[in-house]
């Protein structure tokens, strides 16, 4: 079966950095919806479009068809005292952005009384190298389609 418009997905990848240093290899098998439902990377879905189970590629992805370039005023100083107890450096905080959009904050540091939080993709900034060899390809259900996401193995559960 050809991947196209409401198929599912399976595949392994790796993402590398520009330089092929490997930053994250999938464990198990990924599954997505494919069709525009913003499951995965545009660029992703653009290359493994009509390709079937089997099929293997690296794209070298710029960061902004990766994870967008960074966004400075998405970088964050609250004061400790408004600080949740027991969140450390590299944990993640609910916030919004100037704009009122809610993201996950990360916070990068704890000098004194001010804590510095950043609510860029860990990723984003970074020319990566992606990976990928499709490991199955079927029809979406009905159901996932309505609900945009794959459901069972490797995909979203209730």
């Amino acid at each position: 079966m050809k991947i196209d418009k409401d198929t599912v997905v399976t595949l392994r990848y790796k993402v590398s950095d520009a330089q092929g240093k490997l930053i994250e290899e999938a464990k198990e098998p990924m599954a997505y919806l494919h069709g525009g439902y913003g499951n995965t990377l545009p660029k992703i879905e653009e290359a493994l479009d009509g390709q079937e189970a089997g099929y293997q590629t690296t794209l070298a992805l710029a960061a902004a068809d990766a994870f967008g370039v960074r966004d400075e005023t998405l970088v964050q100083t609250i004061a400790k005292k408004d600080f949740p107890a027991g969140v450390k450096v590299g944990g993640q905080l609910q916030g919004r952005t100037p704009e009122g959009q809610e993201i996950a904050f990360t916070v990068m540091k704890i000098k004194g009384d001010t804590v510095f939080l950043d609510g860029n993709h860990p990723w984003a900034g970074k020319d990566l190298r992606f990976s990928l060899k499709v490991t199955e390809v079927r029809a979406a259900s009905s159901e996932e389609i309505q609900h945009k996401h794959v459901h069972g193995a490797h995909g979203h559960h209730h």
